[in-house]
């Protein structure tokens, strides 16, 4: 069976798969007046499932005002340019990922671990670049369907963010925190500093919620709060 080409999350809130069911994920916000702003944009082969979802809520690349990332990684920021190109649509990114965001070039990984030191001889983690139109900062409240606040979660990237949408009581974790297969934290190879990364990840457990949106991960729809918490408590104790 296909996997849907969008899933909603809350009103106006949507998941769209760009990978498999769940495994990456970008969101669409549906403002009142039908404008649209994504967050993220899977990787470079993505924009397609993106039109799709797109078009499954009666939307069109014309639609999109706004396209946010949650940080400079490809499976992330990998279509970006594409939908730049697609949409006319300015990116936004937290101001210590954008010079990433516009180089194509993924922040060093964390050295700290052995592995992390043969991954970083290993790994790529290039994208097509894009200009940044607009540099984020902790705690913004971005004018998007009723209000999109920002809120700094760094350790996976030196910008990573994660995002609230007020009015739903709806948060999306980027990459602070996965699901897939249960709450984990994403893999330490993957991150520039993964303790840093596990301290900030306590930032959502004090934030008010009902929803949760994972780019890893189905989402949760009731409890999340509740679960985010309960998932953060326990790991303080590993």
């Amino acid at each position: 069976m296909a996997p849907p080409s969008a899933v909603a999350v809350a009103p106006g809130v949507f998941r769209i798969p760009t990978v498999g069911s769940w495994a990456v994920n970008s969101f669409a916000l549906v403002d009142g007046d039908g404008s649209v702003t994504l967050v993220d944009t899977g990787l470079e082969r993505a924009p397609a499932r993106i039109v799709a979802g797109l078009a499954a809520l009666g939307k069109h690349p014309a639609d999109v005002q706004r396209i946010v990332l949650t940080h400079a990684h490809p499976d992330h920021a990998g279509g970006a340019r594409e939908m730049a190109d697609r949409t006319g649509a300015p990116v936004a990114v937290h101001a210590d990922d954008a010079g990433f965001v516009e180089s194509g070039e993924s922040p060093p990984n964390d050295k700290s671990y052995s592995v992390g030191r043969v991954f970083a001889r290993l790994q790529n983690g290039r994208f097509p670049a894009v200009g940044v139109g607009e540099k984020l900062t902790d705690g913004q409240v971005l004018d998007v369907a009723g209000g999109l606040r920002v809120v700094a979660t760094p350790g996976h990237s030196p910008g990573h963010i994660s995002l609230l949408h007020e009015p739903t009581r709806t948060l999306i974790t980027g990459d602070a925190i996965f699901n897939v297969l249960g709450m984990r934290y994403p893999p330490r190879i993957f991150c520039t500093d993964f303790r840093l990364t596990k301290r900030t990840a306590h930032v959502l457990g004090e934030l008010e919620y009902d929803r949760a949106g994972f780019t890893h991960g189905p989402e949760i729809v009731d409890g999340a709060r509740e679960a985010v918490r309960r998932f953060l408590a326990k790991s303080a104790l590993a």
